[in-house]
């Protein structure tokens, strides 16, 4: 069996990346949240440092691109295999509205002509292993089987799927019955993805599948980042404070070595600790201070009052 990190865009960046290979097991394979490609340039200076090899040291990296030029695709697969990658993920599952009306994401898939097309020309002339992230259509399930249709036809390296459709963003119950499908029809490894939260949720999904060998963990992970060890052993530990700790800090450190301003930096922990909150389910006061929290220090404060607190 192997475990995923989900690629999520703003925080499962490099940073958090090595510190959580550094303090938590369990993952097998982490994706990089997804590169787009530029008019005059395959990425930008924030994703070139994101994906340098010497930034990922020690880790299973694939680099996720957004994109429906095939043009693009061909050639930031190029640059990416002179960096050393041996493999890259497109993205066919970002359901937000601005990338969507791109015909982007999950807005590729309301094409399917044009993403034959795309996969037919980029085997063509990429010899770099393609897996693709998607969902399961648009608006309605019985895209699905189209889609399918056109998976079939092409040597992806694997093939990950969101069991929603691109309206339903990340709401409602996932179509677990169209990844069982998808399964038993395609050839190439499959991966679920989709709301596995606790390792009963694991266990429901991978007692339905039991041929999937593949799962990608994403909210889940965040809102418990020992779960991946949990699924491995088959049993839960109760959580480890002392590891969150040296976690937590290891984050500061590499966010504050690399993103310009406190203020930044304070942006991002916040944006975590909207996750991490639920580890500490019977305190509520400090995490309101956390969330007005002005200055990086007066953050640090409250976070540390509550570690010792609730290790008291």
């Amino acid at each position: 069996m192997q475990i995923y990190m989900a690629p999520l865009e703003g925080i499962t960046g490099f940073v958090f990346r090595n510190a959580f290979h550094k303090y938590y097991g369990g993952v097998d394979k982490y994706f990089t949240p997804f590169i787009t490609p530029h008019t005059k340039k395959n990425m930008d200076a924030r994703e070139r440092r994101d994906i340098l090899p010497e930034n990922n040291r020690g880790i299973t990296l694939v680099p996720q691109v957004l994109t429906c030029q095939v043009e693009e695709m061909i050639s930031i697969s190029r640059e990416l295999k002179e960096l050393g990658y041996t493999q890259i993920n497109l993205n066919l599952g970002c359901p937000s509205g601005t990338v969507a009306a791109k015909g982007k994401g999950s807005g590729f898939l309301d094409d399917p002509i044009k993403l034959d097309r795309f996969f037919e020309v980029y085997f063509e002339n990429s010899d770099m292993p393609l897996s693709i992230k998607t969902r399961v259509g648009v608006e309605e399930t019985d895209e699905f089987e189209q889609l399918l249709a056109v998976y079939k036809k092409y040597p992806f390296c694997e093939v990950i799927i969101h069991p929603r459709l691109g309206k339903e963003f990340y709401r409602g119950t996932v179509h677990r019955d169209l990844f069982s499908r998808a399964v038993k029809v395609l050839p190439q490894p499959v991966c679920y993805n989709g709301d596995i939260f606790t390792t009963v949720d694991f266990q429901t999904v991978s007692g339905e599948n039991p041929e999937c060998e593949r799962y990608m963990l994403g909210r889940g992970l965040l809102w418990n980042p020992q779960l991946a060890e949990g699924i491995v052993s088959g049993r839960m530990t109760e959580f480890d404070l002392v590891r969150f700790e040296q976690f937590h800090d290891e984050i500061v450190s590499g966010y504050r070595e690399y993103i310009s301003g406190d203020r930044n930096v304070l942006f991002r922990m916040k944006e975590l600790w909207g996750y991490w909150k639920d580890l500490f389910p019977a305190d509520k006061k400090h995490f309101k201070k956390i969330r007005k929290a002005s200055t990086l220090m007066e953050y640090g404060q409250e976070v540390r009052m509550l570690f010792e607190e609730t290790k008291a």
